[in-house]
């Protein structure tokens, strides 16, 4: 039997280190210490120096700055000099640890194998590989090789830095040297391959003047190396114009055949329009590290603390796998998205998707959904004083999953063009197709774990 096989399984021990890690929402002390080390070692002055930590915050603001330049200026610069500081102090931290639980999701949805083989593209100072070395170092039972793609000769010092500093001795991870080249004109011959898993993590938004098109011609590029039953992973960050295009984007690979696994839900057999699709996940903030407490030690210090973790994401593959396939029956009593219009004012039923994490306050719970179906943005809307058991599920169901929402009364919002379901103490709201009693019966959906569409 061949050992590659998948998919790889998490033990209850292996999912009690993990959720012990994850509580303690903090970076490794090993890494953290590393990037210090590796500051005082290119400066050649103590990491707290005033001096040192100036320029580095002048090279965090610079960043910033850049990235939040209209989509055709951006031009965020980590390549070199104390941009690649800045970028380790800042931006490390939170997308290490976003790594971790995306890592994390994969195994739980059975993508990850038990001899993975990784390809990062773009992997600056290597946050990604290194988070997969932290992750698998508490596995007992997997291993991974993990190939990069950089093309900044300062970011490759940096990465060989750390992985020495913090992986000194060889455990269940290889992490090799990246591959020196522009991901936009590297030889297809000197491409890693084949993998299992090919990551695009905060690269695909920042290449300058690419439009869908280029970045869809990248994306298949790649996946050629990708094997038949691999993941692809493109993962950006939540601002909306950003998380809007990564939606375009899958579309658009789609139409190239690949399958998306998730977060988005297959529930009729239509396709959506994503230009107005902002959805993106949330996890718990992590404690700032030592180096971004003493930036912050300054009168701006909201400039220097970045602890939330917040990002957009696709899961595809190329063998036709999705995470669940609920497909409404076409004579179910429930309504399209697509059709809210034709029911303003109206209770009615729906089934969708739960696409973000509460967009509210304590008062009033805001979440958007999403069935497949709709040009304009849907959200059910759960004020404080109407949360009962009977519609408490939408609280606390995972980013992804799929809902049935009963007696949802609808209401157009004119001010963002976009509709609201109010949910009040006569809803109900149970996952779809798991429960006796909906509309059509207990076997009208039956929702999969991961499973093939063909």
């Amino acid at each position: 039997m061949d050992n590659r096989s998948g998919p790889y399984r998490l033990s209850a021990g292996e999912e009690k280190r993990s959720a012990d890690f994850f509580k303690n929402s903090r970076i490794p002390p090993a890494v953290d210490g590393a990037i210090i080390e590796y500051i005082a070692k290119k400066t050649g002055k103590s990491w707290n120096d005033p001096v040192v930590l100036e320029r580095l915050r002048r090279a965090i603001v610079a960043q910033k700055a850049g990235y939040w330049k209209s989509d055709r200026k951006r031009k965020p610069a980590y390549t070199k000099g104390y941009s690649v500081l800045g970028y380790l102090a800042y931006h490390f931290p939170v997308y290490f640890m976003q790594t971790e639980y995306i890592l994390q999701d994969l195994a739980g949805a059975g993508l990850l194998k038990p001899e993975i083989v990784i390809l990062d593209v773009g992997t600056g100072p290597g946050v990604v590989p290194l988070a997969v070395a932290d992750f698998f170092s508490r596995l007992d039972h997997a291993s991974a090789s993990v190939f990069s793609i950089e093309r900044s000769e300062e970011n490759i010092e940096a990465f060989r830095f750390l992985r020495q500093a913090v992986f000194p001795v060889k455990g269940n991870t290889t992490l090799h040297t990246p591959v020196q080249a522009d991901i936009r004109e590297i030889d297809d011959r000197k491409i890693p391959g084949p993998v299992d898993l090919l990551v695009f993590s905060n690269v695909v938004n920042e290449l300058e003047t690419a439009t869908i098109d280029d970045a869809v011609d990248l994306v298949m590029q790649f996946s050629g190396h990708v094997r038949q039953d691999g993941t692809i992973l493109i993962v950006e960050p939540a601002e909306e114009v950003t998380a809007t295009r990564l939606r375009v984007l899958t579309r658009a690979l789609q139409d190239r055949g690949l399958t998306v696994h998730s977060p988005c839900p297959v529930i009729r057999a239509t396709r959506c329009d994503p230009s107005r699709c902002w959805s993106f996940m949330t996890r718990p903030t992590i404690y700032p590290t030592r180096l971004m407490e003493t930036l912050a030690a300054c009168d701006e210090a909201y400039r220097y603390l970045n602890t939330d973790i917040k990002y957009a994401y696709a899961i595809l593959r190329k063998d036709g796998t999705t995470r669940q396939d609920v497909l409404v029956p076409p004579q179910a009593k429930v309504a399209r998205l697509s059709k809210l219009h034709q029911h303003i004012n109206r209770s009615i039923n729906v089934v969708a998707a739960k696409m973000s994490q509460d967009l509210g306050d304590r008062k009033t719970h805001v979440f958007k959904i999403c069935d497949g179906t709709a040009a304009k943005p849907a959200y059910v809307v759960l004020p404080e004083y109407y949360r009962t058991a009977s519609n408490d599920l939408i609280m606390k169901e995972p980013y992804g999953g799929i809902l049935e929402f009963r007696q949802v009364i609808v209401r157009y919002n004119r001010q963002h063009d976009a509709y609201n379901l109010l949910a009040n103490r006569n809803t109900g709201i149970l996952r779809y197709g798991e429960t006796a009693g909906s509309p059509e019966g207990p076997d009208a959906a039956k929702p999969a774990g991961t499973r093939k569409r063909g």
